[in-house]
């Protein structure tokens, strides 16, 4: 079966299959596409033989609402890490926030964080990050099929993007910071779409082990 649920803050991906492997009591769990664990929203999980179309789910366009903090900026580019670095924020408006975001859309490289579940040579890139390490990373082709401006107060700018697989949204988050001039990281990330699937018909965990009904053998 495939489930939409909503990922609560600070669980990770794979917290959320191992809590629908008790519920439901499946040998067999996987997601449809990573969320960190800092975001919320859509998560698509798989159970059973349905597993085997979450590759398809996976490279769907996902679309985002991300909150992006201005003027300084953390080691994981969002709000889990440590501020490393801070850069004044100059005068800035709705109208020139439109201009830098509209130059953003289409597709583009897009180098991954030190601080990712990306495997290079086998090694996940935070397992290096946490040693302080960094290594040259390959930059891999992404596609910002659609940005729009939401707000901006004061030092905060509120973003929806729509992206392929493989966007990470932190980064774009700094990128757009640095068009305006400073440095930014994000402080907030729901994942409002996976392809058809969407967040307003999304279970949180709670309402799904209510509604779950364990299937006699």
């Amino acid at each position: 079966m495939i489930f939409n649920l909503y990922k609560p803050v600070r669980w990770t991906s794979f917290d959320v299959v191992k809590k629908i492997r008790g519920i439901t009591h499946e040998k067999k769990v996987g997601h449809g596409g990573t969320l960190d664990p800092f975001a919320e929203g859509v998560l698509i999980i798989g159970t059973g033989k349905d597993t085997k179309v979450l590759s398809d789910i996976t490279d769907k366009r996902k679309s985002y609402l991300a909150t992006l903090t201005l003027g300084k900026t953390t080691n994981t580019l969002d709000v889990e890490g440590k501020v490393t670095e801070q850069v004044p924020i100059t005068n800035l408006t709705s109208d020139t926030v439109r201009i830098i975001l509209s130059g953003f859309k289409g597709k583009q490289k897009q180098i991954p964080p030190m601080f990712s579940a990306k495997k290079v040579k086998g090694v996940r890139l935070y397992k290096l990050a946490r040693k302080n390490q960094t290594i040259e990373r390959e930059p891999r082709q992404i596609n910002i099929y659609n940005i729009d401006f939401v707000s901006l107060d004061n030092d905060t700018l509120t973003f929806s993007v729509t992206c392929s697989k493989g966007t990470y949204v932190r980064v774009l988050g700094k990128d757009i910071a640095e068009a305006l001039g400073t440095v930014g990281y994000l402080t907030k990330l729901v994942r409002t779409n996976v392809g058809e699937y969407t967040v307003s018909d999304s279970v949180t965990i709670e309402q799904f082990e209510k509604r779950w009904i364990p299937t006699e053998v």
